[in-house]
């Protein structure tokens, strides 16, 4: 019985053995796993992470609307790992100064990439009056891209005797030299520069006149007078369809008649269905044959000869008076 038992006890002593040379395996396996990562491995990882972090940073502030501070601190720690503002890059500036640009960029409440205000730039970039329009995106990891639309000059307008190149809109882009003026129509009068888009809406209903247009005088408030390079001005009416009517009505009459370039001064269609026109009665001026030259009795034939000794018959005032009365006043007449 004792033998039984005796022989009973390395068969457990055995079966216990068994997990013992298990947790040995296990031992070796996990010190067999400790393995030194390649350099080149760490450094992706960081930059990764890095950029992770500018992610978070970014959806934390935009997207999850986190508090300031839990954003700031990941926008810097993103800093700090190689997302900061070292380049600008400028799209679109012709006219306005690129040092300017480059000034307002750069001014950032913090470097880091995730923390730029990029629509607190634009707005500051849209007070140049060239600016029409200005987008800001970031670049990863440290360039700020600027792409600039900028007006188009449309025409120079005079007030307060100062001359401002304005765009179709109105808006004052730069002053202007008197003796380096662009090519363009000048606008006369307080406000007119506000109206330059309603002036261009209506001369493109007559295209023919925009080549002997020189310019154009806000009169009032209310409505336009066309000046054109020939020398005459066109008194329009008020109101943008009589303005456009009139217009239409004088580019018949040009064609029909040839006004422009005729000696005329004037020429007044603020009243609907008539064209008055005007000469100087500057001493030597001479009517254009399109005003009369004399009274319409002028043109009676003369009175047939009287008998000798007959008393001479009640007849018009010599023509020569006439005359010296038609010089003396401004010639106009009603077409």
């Amino acid at each position: 019985m004792s033998g039984k038992r005796g022989g009973g006890q390395p068969s457990k002593a055995k079966a216990k053995g068994k997990p013992a040379a298990g947790g040995g395996r296990g031992s070796a396996g996990r010190g067999g796993g400790t393995v030194a990562l390649p350099e080149a491995v760490r450094r992706l990882s960081s930059w990764a992470l890095m950029a992770m972090l500018a992610l978070l940073a970014v959806a934390a502030m935009l997207v999850l609307r986190v508090p300031q501070m839990i954003g700031g601190t990941l926008g810097e720690a993103a800093g700090e790992g190689g997302f900061s503002l070292k380049r600008v890059e400028i799209k679109g500036a012709q006219h306005i100064p690129q040092l300017e640009v480059y000034n307002i960029a750069f001014d950032q409440p913090s470097s880091a990439m995730p923390l730029i205000d990029l629509e607190a730039t634009r707005q500051r970039l849209l007070q140049f009056g060239w600016v029409k329009d200005a987008r800001v995106s970031r670049r990863l990891p440290d360039t700020l891209v600027v792409d600039i639309v900028e007006r188009k000059p449309a025409a120079i307008w005079q007030y307060n005797s100062k001359l401002s190149l304005i765009d179709r809109d109105g808006v004052v882009l730069a002053p202007v030299r008197l003796e380096a003026m662009p090519d363009l129509p000048l606008l006369i009068g307080a406000g007119a520069n506000h109206q330059a888009s309603a002036l261009s809406a209506l001369v493109e209903t007559a295209p023919q006149l925009k080549p002997a247009m020189s310019g154009a005088s806000w009169v009032g408030g209310r409505r336009w007078d066309i000046r054109f390079q020939s020398g005459e001005v066109l008194a329009l009416p008020e109101g943008d369809a009589e303005a456009s009517r009139a217009l239409a009505r004088f580019v018949k009459l040009d064609q029909s008649m040839q006004l422009l370039g005729h000696g005329f001064v004037r020429i007044d269609m603020r009243i609907p269905g008539k064209c008055i026109l005007r000469v100087s009665n500057e001493p030597g001026s001479s009517v254009p044959s399109i005003a009369p030259n004399a009274p319409p009795e002028a043109a009676a034939p003369a009175p047939a000869p009287s008998a000798p000794h007959a008393a001479p018959p009640h007849s018009a005032p010599p023509a020569a008076k006439r005359g010296d009365d038609d010089g003396a006043v401004d010639a106009t007449k009603t077409i």
